[in-house]
């Protein structure tokens, strides 16, 4: 299975040019504030379109010079940095909002979301409101939302930006080991070189717009 992006799209400050092939396992995405990275993952969610050029998933085509498929419709998993969550609503209902716009039957979403919640072990967080939780509690349930579509491409925006420093290396030792057990193209933005550190193989470095290089470590 591979991500394979080739876009363009014109940005406040420069142009967005990317060719990269995703393979399955962690690509680590770094480069400055600005350069591109968040608005590639948009691109690739099919939060925007791009000016010109497509992206295939596993041989379909999700954005072409034709065609567009709409993000619900994409089966694409996304952490944003600052998470998205609706505190109105419970952890379960959270996790199971991908579930309902994809018109899964309610015995399955229940399923489902139970299982994911285990899996992450905040079970015992099904009914409680999402914005009563901590850091680490409110990562965990993003990231259940994103995996419960059991999705073809996975898409990490800072997903521990926002955590302090204590919490984030803990998290980030959970998230290695969820991430080691997700074999699909996952792109992981970051600015913190613990998380590039923590995710050794390949990293593509984004610098105005571009990727610079794709390197091993």
């Amino acid at each position: 299975m591979s991500l394979i992006i080739d876009v363009r799209k014109q940005l406040r400050e420069h142009v967005l040019e990317v060719a990269l092939e995703v393979p399955a396992g962690v690509t680590v995405v770094v480069g400055p504030s600005g350069a591109g990275k968040t608005t590639l993952l948009r691109l690739v969610a099919g939060l925007l379109r791009p000016d010109a050029g497509e992206i295939v998933l596993d041989g379909r085509t999700l954005t072409g010079p034709t065609t567009f498929v709409a993000p619900h419709l994409r089966n694409v998993g996304m952490v944003f940095q600052e998470y998205a969550l609706f505190p109105h609503l419970s952890v379960a209902a959270n996790v199971a909002f991908g579930l309902r716009a994809r018109r899964i039957s309610a015995p399955e979403r229940t399923l489902r979301v139970a299982s994911v919640l285990e899996r992450l072990e905040i079970d015992q967080l099904a009914r409680e409101r999402t914005g009563e939780l901590s850091g680490g509690q409110r990562q965990r349930v993003a990231l259940a939302r994103a995996l419960v579509i059991e999705p073809e491409t996975l898409l990490l925006d800072e997903p521990l930006s926002a955590l302090d420093p204590q919490t984030r290396g803990r998290v980030r030792s959970e998230l290695q080991a969820i991430l080691r057990d997700v074999s699909v193209p996952t792109l992981f933005v970051t600015h913190d070189e613990a998380d590039r550190a923590a995710f050794p193989g390949r990293v593509a470095v984004f610098e105005d717009g571009r990727v610079s290089g794709t390197v091993r470590t």
